[in-house]
């Protein structure tokens, strides 16, 4: 396998990632239009970084403006092959509260209008997503998170919701009586598309609130959301750092398959595929188009 990188992109109150050595920033240009930042590469210890804030640095792009293919374009450019995501998101339990960090496994995408695959007309693929979270990947996390002292759940499911509004009481009640554990607004497309670019991918959902299903905490606002981010992002800081000090050298091939995800996904026949569609997926599915 290939060397590790371990790609990390920052969510809501997570805008850098100090503590790397050897940073350097730089914009790398993708098909795909801009992606919210420039990439900051750097180590902490002998492991690779790439870091990108997923809002842009001041939280200048919302939700539904990110532009997620040429974010994972870009991670997929520089080299990553491991990626963390560190999102904020409300609770739809009482035990998953505020300041705990949850692992998440699986995913339910409410989403619309948002750009979820780098294939199309010209070149069709279908992944699977069955599991989109690398369990190898979120035992990393797990083992960081537990020689921290963080408090942390593993396993749940976040439901992906447009936003930017905060979600009306009658959707709280219905996506917490169908039993998802928690809610945001950005891990779709963003794992899908991981997937896709052959990235193995996996979340910390950093609970902030109770979304507006809780009786005695009320409808969210933004002022108890920052007040509970300042905290989980020093807390995010220091897991990375302690995941980033025990990661591996060498890629680890993915139980989920995310490693060798394209692997008999692309359906058009070669003579069939767009030239300029083939062009764009130059990183994504370079390994395959290679040596088709």
């Amino acid at each position: 396998m290939s060397a590790a990188v371990l790609g990390i992109i920052g969510g809501s109150g997570i805008y850098d990632l100090p503590g790397m050595s050897d940073l350097r920033e730089e914009r790398i240009e993708s098909p795909w239009g801009e992606p919210s930042d420039v990439l900051r590469f750097g180590r902490i210890g002998e492991t690779r970084i790439v870091f990108l804030p997923r809002h842009g640095r001041g939280h200048a792009i919302p939700p539904s403006e990110i532009n997620y293919r040429a974010n994972i374009d870009v991670m997929k450019r520089a080299g990553v092959t491991d990626l963390v995501s560190l999102s904020a998101c409300g609770s739809y339990k009482a035990e998953l509260y505020p300041g705990l960090f949850v692992l998440v496994d699986q995913f339910v995408d409410r989403t619309s209008g948002r750009a979820s695959s780098f294939f199309g007309r010209g070149c069709v693929a279908h992944v699977s997503v069955a599991h989109p979270v690398g369990p190898a990947l979120q035992g990393l996390i797990a083992a960081a998170a537990t020689a921290e002292g963080l408090a942390f759940v593993r396993g749940g499911t976040l439901v992906t919701m447009e936003g930017p509004q905060f979600s009306t009481y009658a959707e709280s009640i219905t996506y917490k009586t169908l039993g998802y554990d928690l809610i945001g607004m950005t891990a779709m497309p963003e794992a899908k598309l991981a997937r896709e670019a052959e990235i193995t991918y996996a979340t910390v959902a950093m609970v902030t609130d109770f979304d507006c299903w809780h009786e005695e905490h009320g409808p969210v606002d933004v002022a108890a959301v920052v007040k509970v981010l300042h905290d989980n992002a020093d807390k995010a800081k220091r897991l990375v750092a302690r995941l980033a000090a025990d990661f591996p050298k060498e890629r680890v091939p993915c139980p989920a398959g995310s490693h060798n995800a394209l692997d008999n996904a692309i359906i058009t026949a070669p003579e069939m595929r767009d030239p300029a569609l083939l062009a764009k997926l130059d990183a994504v599915a370079g390994r395959l188009l290679k040596a088709a």
